[in-house]
């Protein structure tokens, strides 16, 4: 096996890991649209996702090669 497949093997195996974390982690986030146990307004709703589409955008650009290595963190 070369070192690019193996450099591959290794990028596969932890992004699927990764990947599946943050999905879970989303999934999670949901809980908080039970009305029934949270109240929220509009605006915070799209406050939380500007902020995911931000870091999404970011992280994708660094994946292109548009090299920009800012910290993500979400305040209220």
């Amino acid at each position: 096996m070369s070192k690019n497949e193996e450099k591959r093997d290794k990028f596969r195996q932890i992004s699927e890991k990764r990947v599946n974390s943050i999905l879970q982690k989303v999934k999670i986030l949901g809980n908080l649209s039970n009305k029934s146990n949270y109240y929220y307004e509009k605006e915070d709703v799209l406050k939380i996702f500007q902020a995911i589409e931000k870091a999404t955008r970011e992280v994708k650009d660094r994946f292109l090669n548009k090299e920009k290595n800012n910290a993500f963190q979400f305040k209220w």
